[in-house]
């Protein structure tokens, strides 16, 4: 017994210092990759004051001239800090991308703590227009555009309502519009593909949880998970894991503020978001207004979506539908997605 506690024991060792010496090498091949040049580009990770509290942003371009595009996290509080280096690294050589951990996210929880109870979708939004405008500033552009996903989208729409003039171009992708009506949209769309494909794991779960809205984070966890699951290119769990413990430069506390982040982040705003309906801010926005979403999108359905966007009146406006894409398409199909953001957004966002 002894000799098979120790043989236990030093297996255990070998594979936790084989895994830590493997993260190491990961992140030196990972940053070998994604070097950017100091004399042409920029990368950049800091906090920076906004909204009287300390928040987090990654700035990374291999082109000073390129556009600014600033990409607003879903959630509400999937933080991207967590995310590799050469997480959207491809973008990189077109954009100066700029991650931002919103209030109550990822390191900006780490710093200045979850969302307090006062902090509203029009808190958030004011955070956004602040972030803008110091990119503007330090980055000597004229404006930038800013792209909202998910959450974010809700979030970008109202900020670039509300400050037309600080950006070139909105472009939203798993579009939100009104979230108490999507949500039950989706879900009955979801429990027909899991009907389709005769997955009884899924049906009984979604069956339990039954329609939205939902009484807690874990409930409305369910759903996103079998949309995560049922869409095309979505990492395994096997993947995530591999992402998380040896190419993400996350640590253990980094992660723990993560996980916190997203759970009192969707419970804080679980019943504004499901009361929140975009259509109220009016429907002419004075700027050029993108939607690139997934065809197959469970989260926030193309239908509803749509009759949204016909119903915007912009300078110049566009909405692709993509196909085999879901609710993630930005990241599942990035090169696809890239080459709509290099085909309509850049051109409008070359500072003369």
């Amino acid at each position: 017994m002894k000799i098979l506690v120790v043989s236990a024991v030093a297996l255990v060792g070998a594979t936790i210092v084989t895994g830590a010496g493997y993260r190491v090498w990961r992140h030196h091949e990972i940053e070998h990759a994604v070097a950017i040049e100091p004399a042409t580009g920029i990368d950049e990770v800091r906090f920076v004051r906004v909204g009287d509290i300390d928040q987090w942003i990654s700035i990374r371009g291999r082109n000073r001239a390129n556009p600014v595009l600033l990409v607003l996290h879903g959630g509400p509080g999937i933080a991207l800090s967590v995310m590799p280096r050469d997480f959207l690294w491809t973008w990189t050589s077109d954009f100066t991308i700029v991650q931002w951990d919103q209030r109550g996210a990822g390191q900006t929880l780490g710093r200045a703590g979850p969302v307090g109870e006062d902090v509203t979708i029009d808190r958030m939004t004011a955070d956004g227009i602040e972030l803008a405008e110091y990119l503007q500033q330090h980055l000597e552009k004229k404006k930038i555009v800013v792209l909202g996903v998910s959450w974010g989208s809700m979030l970008g729409v109202h900020m670039v309502k509300a400050r037309p003039d600080l950006f070139y171009a909105y472009v939203g992708s798993g579009q939100a519009v009104n979230q108490g009506l999507f949500k039950s949209i989706a879900y009955r769309q979801l429990l027909a593909e899991a009907r389709r494909r005769n997955d009884r794991t899924a049906i009984a779960q979604l069956e339990g949880i039954g329609p939205p809205p939902y009484d807690s984070v874990a409930k409305a966890s369910i759903h996103t998970k079998w949309a995560n699951a049922y869409e095309a290119g979505q990492p395994s769990a096997r993947q995530l894991a591999s992402i998380v413990l040896f190419d993400s430069e996350a640590g253990v506390r980094d992660l723990r503020n993560y996980v916190r982040g997203i759970v009192t982040s969707q419970d804080h705003f679980r019943d504004a978001v499901e009361h929140e309906d975009l259509r109220s801010l009016g429907n002419r926005f004075d700027l050029p207004f993108f939607v690139f979403q997934g065809a197959e999108d469970n989260v926030t359905p193309v239908k509803p979506v749509r009759e949204y966007f016909d119903s915007i009146a912009a300078p110049r406006k566009g909405m692709i539908v993509i196909p085999g894409g879901g609710h993630n398409v930005a990241t599942t199909r990035s090169a696809d997605f890239l080459a709509l953001l290099d085909r309509y957004v850049r051109p409008l966002a070359l500072d003369q």
